[in-house]
């Protein structure tokens, strides 16, 4: 039975036997699989975490057109001020327009609690469809409602007939799941039961063409859409991107397509299985296109599906040959540094194998967690970086990566905006190795890094200056510890 006959998507500790804590080098990793880093390792002492409310919102408050209606406490929403930036500055890139994305809260109190929100939440649906007029209103069921046993579905179901808007019920109750990969899951889930046709066969013709897929669940910003676009209208081939930015009534334009490709794999692959189980559109899983080679295989991937190797690899020769010229004047800078890459698992692993195509010498590697799609990147980087510098699975846990940084020391560090706080305390240079204005992926993407890592490091001293005036909460006896310390395996055993 298909996952999205179900209300709810699997977990993925169950759907992909994902786990979030381990600690080894990267060859006691690589070529392991699962073997590695098992489900049921958990830590004795852990520092903090990530809901998947907050992934899950930054797509949904994206699509135009549509209200996202969580119900559940008032806090839960308090992340979509942050995250609203990035719709504002995604719709002014599309559509020349400044748009924020539009949130409602049932605001569970107390006595919701107790008597139940179901009420409340039919009532705000209604409201939400009347005074907004969108096509969608996502209907967000957060811990609170999954705790007290609302049933959200029910209520969808019933007061649909109510309303013009399309809603679709999108479960993120935070207690549910410790990989918070799996909101990707659930924000697909409620697209693919709602806003795909029926069959294939409900589909109105498209112009004739090969078409592809390129999805993007906030794995990039307009201006790594369009790097990849370039690439693959440069092979003869048109370019719809979902889901992020994506118009509801254009969802259906997912299941026309010739081939589905991911831009990264952790996101893309509940949807893609989908695609293909229901309506025949193929898919390519691997590979994230960050880095030199990494955007090459990427290409001839893509290409060889249509019988384009002969006109990828004239393309690829040519891209490479361009950057390689500019890369020429910034790469004596990088040489002997040493660099840290942490972030979800496909894209920390993909940038440091483009920080070694840089010149830089990985000495240490965190991933968010871990899963299978991951193998074949973790084999590359032993080919290309050696194997004897750690990896450390960890949904946050900042108390392992500071000490790991005062172990290594690296001459760089390259985190999400909102994690690179520790390095940056500890005098370390820093980059946001994600924001929706900057260029990541694809060769555009591997200049336009090298160009900002080479300013940085020509002035690191900002850094340097923030160490002297702050510290860390952690005593001199905790960076002499073993990191993985309070890692402890299925068996029970510590690290």
């Amino acid at each position: 039975m298909s996952h999205f006959a179900l209300k709810e998507p699997p977990r993925r500790e169950d759907r992909l036997n994902a786990c979030i804590a381990h600690g080894a080098t990267l060859g006691e990793v690589a070529g392991r699989r699962q073997r590695c880093c098992l489900p049921a390792s958990e830590r004795s002492f852990t520092q903090n975490s990530i809901c998947l409310l907050l992934p899950a919102l930054g797509t949904m408050n994206s699509i135009p057109n549509s209200v996202v209606l969580m119900h559940g406490g008032l806090g839960c929403g308090s992340s979509c001020h942050g995250g609203n930036a990035a719709v504002r500055g995604g719709n002014m890139q599309r559509w020349g327009v400044v748009k924020d994305g539009t949130w409602l809260s049932t605001g569970l109190t107390e006595a919701d609690v107790i008597s139940g929100g179901e009420p409340k939440l039919a009532e705000a649906i209604v409201e939400a469809d009347r005074r907004y007029r969108p096509a969608v209103i996502f209907v967000v069921s957060s811990c609170v409602p999954g705790i007290i046993g609302d049933d959200v579905d029910g209520v969808v179901e019933q007061t649909q007939p109510e309303v013009k808007a399309k809603l679709l019920p999108v479960h993120c109750e935070g207690f549910k799941t410790k990989i918070w990969a799996t909101a990707y899951d659930a924000v697909y889930h409620a697209i693919g039961r709602t806003l795909l046709p029926e069959t294939k066969a409900e589909i109105a013709p498209g112009k004739p063409g090969k078409t592809v897929n390129l999805m993007n669940m906030s794995s990039m910003g307009r201006v790594d859409e369009l790097e990849l676009e370039r690439l693959l209208k440069a092979l003869g081939l048109a370019v719809n991107i979902s889901p992020v930015f994506a118009a509801p009534a254009g969802m259906q334009r997912m299941a026309e397509a010739d081939l589905s490709i991911s831009t990264c794999p952790t996101h893309d692959d509940y949807m893609l299985n989908h695609l293909k189980e229901k309506y025949q559109v193929p898919f390519i899983l691997k590979h994230m296109p960050i880095g030199i080679d990494n955007t090459g295989k990427w290409l001839q991937d893509v290409a060889g599906f249509f019988g384009l190797g002969p006109e990828a690899k004239e393309l690829i020769a040519q891209e490479e040959a361009e950057l390689a010229a500019a890369l020429k004047p910034l790469k004596p800078m990088f040489a002997g540094k040493k660099a840290f890459s942490s972030a979800g698992e496909f894209r920390a692993l993909s940038t440091a194998l483009l920080l070694a195509e840089l010149g830089f010498e990985v000495v240490g590697i965190r991933a968010f967690h871990h899963d299978e799609f991951a193998e074949v990147e973790y084999e590359k980087l032993v080919r290309l970086t050696g194997q004897e510098y750690p990896l450390n699975i960890a949904n946050c846990q900042p108390f392992e990566e500071a000490n790991l940084l005062r172990k290594i020391q690296p001459d760089i560090f390259l985190g999400h905006m909102n994690g690179n706080s520790t390095a940056a305390k500890l005098g370390i240079p820093t980059h946001v190795i994600y924001n929706t204005g900057l260029h990541y992926v694809g060769y555009r993407g591997a200049y336009e890094l090298a160009r900002r890592l080479y300013r940085q490091l020509k002035n690191p001293r900002f850094n340097a200056n923030l160490s002297r005036y702050t510290s860390l909460p952690y005593q001199e006896s905790w960076y002499r510890q073993n990191p993985f310390k309070y890692i402890v395996t299925a068996g029970g055993d510590s690290e």
